[in-house]
Formats: C-alpha cells, structure tokens, sequence
C-alpha cells in the first residue's frame, strides 16, 4: 500500500459546500478524499460519496483521529463512529491529526491503539500528522516505521520543512503536504508565476507539480469546478531541474497553522 500523490482536500468545508466540492472533484475523475473528525464533515463526505455511485474499490478515504479521543479506550470507537458517517467499513488512511497537547496521552498509547485499528481492520494504513522529529522517532519506537505511511504536515514553496522530510524519507516514511498553496499566497509569487508563464500553466498547477515531483502527496481544496478541474491538471505537468532548483530558494519558514495549545515545539 502507499499514499496516492494528488487527493482532495476538504478542511473548512461543511454542509452542501463539501457535498457540492466532493461530488464534483469525484465527477471529474477524483479518487482520493482527505477529511478529519474535527473537520465535522464526514457526514457530509460519506453523503457525496454514496451518492456518486462509485465503488469503494475505486476510492481512497484518509480520516484523522482528533485528540480528544487519542485514549486507547477511546480510539477504536471514535475510528468506527468516523465509518459510520463515511458509510464505508474501512479507511484506507487514518492519522493522528495532532500530537497530544502536554502528552496527556503518551505517543506509545495511541499509536498502539491505532495499530490495533489496522489489526481489526478498521483501517488499511496508519499515520501521523503535525510530527516533528521527536514526535516521528516516538511513534517509529512504538509501532515501527514500516507501520507509518505518512506524515501529513504543513508544506509548501515558502515552508519546505526540509529536516521533517530528510528524517521521514531516511525512515521510508511518505510525506503529505497540506496547505500546499499557502492559502494562495504562493499564487502571487513573481518566481512562481514566471514559471507558470513559461509552462503555460496556471501558479497552482506550478506548486502542486513542484510537491509532487519533490515526492509529497498533495490535498488541494475547492468549492469551483474549474479549480478543482486545473488543480487535477497538475497531475500531468512536469518542471525542469531548473524550475525545481528555483523554487527550492523561496523557503523561508512561513509557517501558517500553529493552533495554540495543540501545536508541538516545531523543528
């Protein structure tokens, strides 16, 4: 198994708004859907998702476990509530959406837990999200890195995370990026709309196909057809080693998602 590198995002999305995004994404040709329980829609996804009559077979749900229930007596049901709402009997991706706050509950209990998950079948893969370094050697010590598909982290041309990802891929663990397109303000970079220019392709296409070709899966969002449509483009772009070398100089970790009170200490 391994984590498909291009999936819609629905983070802030709600009611007939993801309804609407994930039936359309799905409609052109979407097959990998990214929500979380604090997101309060997997409802409404599991909603879209019945109705498009596609087959389970043929999708990828990823979910996240949301810290109140990291409890390993916790765990387990608030996984199977998460398929209730889904209307599916698996996930092919369940992730610890945060680290404990204050370790209140300890990496080796939750991630036990979610391994045990897998075990039942609840889920076919398991991962992390928001883990620094420290927090990704815990968790490899508690269930092994061959138990760890991913780890879903905040990403882009302005926060290119890079020690996160040197540890991750030392350790065969797949990277996620989240935010890839910093709420849109890497859109408006002259670099990346130069580059853009030059391919023929819109800034979007251009730092989406950047992730991907850097070995990250990416989860965009969108309420707008056309964007979800150009967004799926990006799929097929390829940028030179030039193009990837430039964009590789606009780091200058700008971090965007650092909720106080749940947020770890960030290498």
């Amino acid at each position: 198994m391994s984590v498909p590198a291009f999936g819609l995002g629905t983070f802030r999305l709600q009611g007939q708004v993801v309804i609407d995004s994930v039936s359309t994404a799905l409609d052109l040709g979407y097959r990998v859907i990214d929500t979380a329980q604090i997101y309060e829609n997997e409802a409404d996804v599991g909603q879209a998702i019945a109705a498009s009559g596609i087959s389970r077979e043929e999708l990828f749900i990823t979910s996240k476990i949301w810290v109140a229930n990291f409890a390993k007596d916790r765990l387990i049901d608030s996984l199977k509530e998460s398929l209730q709402k889904l209307q599916t009997d698996y996930l092919d991706l369940t992730l610890i959406h945060w680290p404990s706050p204050e370790n209140q509950v300890p990496v080796e209990e939750f991630m036990g837990a979610l391994l045990e998950a897998k075990r039942l079948g609840l889920t076919r893969q398991i991962g992390v999200s928001n883990f620094t370094l420290d927090l990704m050697k815990q968790a490899i010590a508690a269930v092994g890195a061959e138990n760890i598909a991913t780890n879903q982290i905040e990403l882009h041309p302005y926060l290119q995370n890079r020690k996160v990802d040197e540890f991750a891929r030392s350790q065969g663990i797949h990277i996620t990026s989240y935010m890839t397109l910093a709420y849109g303000e890497v859109l408006k970079d002259p670099l990346i709309q130069q580059i853009a220019e030059h391919l023929q392709a819109t800034p979007a296409q251009v730092t989406l196909a950047w992730a991907m070709q850097s070995g990250y899966a990416v989860i965009p969002s969108s309420t707008k057809r056309a964007n979800l449509q150009s967004n799926l483009a990006a799929t097929a772009l390829t940028l030179s080693d030039a193009d990837m070398a430039l964009i590789a100089t606009l780091d200058r970790g700008h971090r965007l998602t650092s909720p106080k009170g749940i947020a770890p200490d960030w290498d």
